[in-house]
């Protein structure tokens, strides 16, 4: 997905934006990015593939090589950023989090109505990046450009971007999909996806951006350039997976929610009477873990952890290009505790099962150190549909989903036509596509969360959730 953090000072913050923008590397791991502005030097701009090591590691020198006090940065699981653009608004600098499905009609658009150009990547693509600023440049200020490139964008788009002068526009999407955070210190303003990523280095949040808003920070000041939207779709699976364990999203929390979730979850097993046999509860590492804390609290089942992940010097485990080497490093990453395992009933609650790849090889692993039983709880109710909005798996197409493809070997194409069937477990096609599930992954039983229940959890109202990923709805 990405996330992006910037800061306008009125002294040097390079140090601030490198800390701030290394607390997003849970967010991505291709690209790494920073551009500064500077008086006397003006724009800079430095750019880091981070696919084999940390932010922090690749830009440990930046602070040699550039200075400013107006910086921003960026994690990208896309293309390279923040783009240096020069154009009828001036230069500026530009960083964006979120995906546009339409890039091929609004590049063919541009080109055709404007005779301009772009700098091609490899096979062709355009800069993700790049588009959005050649919609912004549409128009005669930065405001409209915005709104202009949000309105033509099929996806989600949050905008940061760094002027010649200084000062900062930041920019939430216009159904606030992904959160945009300010704050504010004595020297000044910063924009960040993640609120303890500024609140670490001494700012008070100032609020979080309305859906569509858009604002301008100085040192000084905080500029309203839009106002915020009614509608909003904030995206629920921030709570399940992609958000880091002391994030705030609409002023909830993502761990608490966590263990609501997990308590949720075992009021359902313990209703129907699933887990009176289990020895532990133990979550998938990491974002699986807080749900089973819940799931065990509420139990009174004791919590273990009966593998741990090595994590020092093992980079995230899909971050490889290739699904074999993603495998690889998964199962080297994991360190039985054979006590815990051996002849144990385990129960494992995991944030989601998207493919279902490194969880098969999970399940198989306990076995092979003599666990006796393996019960499986998803965070969320079963994935339908890729995401179109964040770019959170790598899955390009619905038939990745572990889902979609019991689903056609049950029924083939005709069970194409039941998804919302499926998705329930109280119907015949519901718990077909489980036990289809459980009989692939040798789990001794298997249970997702509802749409209800995750909602529930979460605590905002349904309407102002995008739960596309489950339901296919928008």
């Amino acid at each position: 997905m990405g996330g992006f953090f910037g800061i306008t000072s009125r002294q040097d913050c390079m140090m601030d934006v490198f800390f701030g923008v290394d607390y997003h590397s849970h967010l991505g791991t291709r690209r790494g990015g920073m551009a500064a502005y500077d008086r006397e030097i003006g724009l800079q701009r430095k750019i880091h593939n981070i696919e084999n090591a940390p932010f922090r590691t690749k830009f440990e020198h930046i602070f040699e090589e550039m200075e400013g006090t107006a910086v921003i940065g960026c994690i990208s699981d896309s293309d390279p950023q923040p783009m240096l653009i020069r154009s009828n608004l001036g230069t500026y600098a530009i960083c964006t989090v979120g995906i546009i499905n339409n890039a091929d009609a609004l590049i063919d658009r541009y080109l055709s109505f404007s005779g301009g150009h772009f700098d091609a990547m490899t096979g062709g693509r355009v800069n993700t990046t790049e588009l959005v600023a050649a919609l912004i440049d549409q128009k005669s200020s930065f405001a409209d450009g915005i709104r202009f490139a949000q309105n033509s964008i099929d996806g989600t788009a949050n905008i940061l971007i760094l002027k010649e002068d200084g000062s900062i526009i930041a920019a939430r999407d216009k159904l606030g999909r992904i959160p945009v955070q300010i704050g504010k210190n004595e020297d000044g303003y910063c924009a960040s996806m993640e609120e303890f990523a500024f609140t670490k280095l001494g700012y008070e949040k100032v609020r979080e951006l309305g859906p569509g808003e858009i604002v301008e920070l100085t040192p000084d000041a905080m500029i309203q350039l839009a106002n915020p939207g009614k509608d909003m779709r904030v995206c629920a699976f921030l709570w399940s997976y992609y958000g880091y364990p002391t994030s705030t999203y609409e002023g909830i929390n993502v761990e608490a929610m966590r263990y609501r979730n997990g308590a949720a979850i075992a009021e359902r097993d313990m209703e129907q009477g699933r887990n009176a046999d289990i020895d532990y509860v133990g979550g998938v590492p990491d974002s699986g873990t807080p749900h089973a804390i819940g799931y065990a609290n509420r139990t009174g089942l004791p919590f273990a952890r009966a593998f741990i992940k090595y994590t020092p010097t093992w980079a995230r485990s899909f971050t490889p290009a290739r699904q074999s080497d993603r495998k690889k490093i998964a199962k080297m990453k994991q360190i039985p505790v054979h006590e815990l395992i051996k002849n144990k009933n385990l129960l494992f609650v995991d944030d989601s099962i998207v493919r279902g790849t490194q969880l098969r090889e999970t399940v198989e692993f306990l076995y092979d150190n003599g666990a006796k039983s393996v019960h499986m709880r998803s965070a969320c109710p079963p994935i339908m549909y890729g995401c179109k909005y964040l770019n959170f798996s790598r899955s390009t197409d619905d038939m990745d989903l572990i889902t979609r493809r019991v689903i056609m070997e049950l029924e083939g194409e005709e069970g194409m036509k039941h998804i919302e069937e499926y998705a329930d477990g109280k119907t015949e096609r519901g718990k077909a596509m489980r036990q289809a599930i459980c009989d692939k992954f040798n789990f001794a039983s298997l249970g997702f969360q509802s749409l209800e229940g995750v909602v529930n959890a979460i605590g905002l109202e349904p309407c102002k959730l995008c739960t596309y990923c489950w339901t296919g709805k928008e």
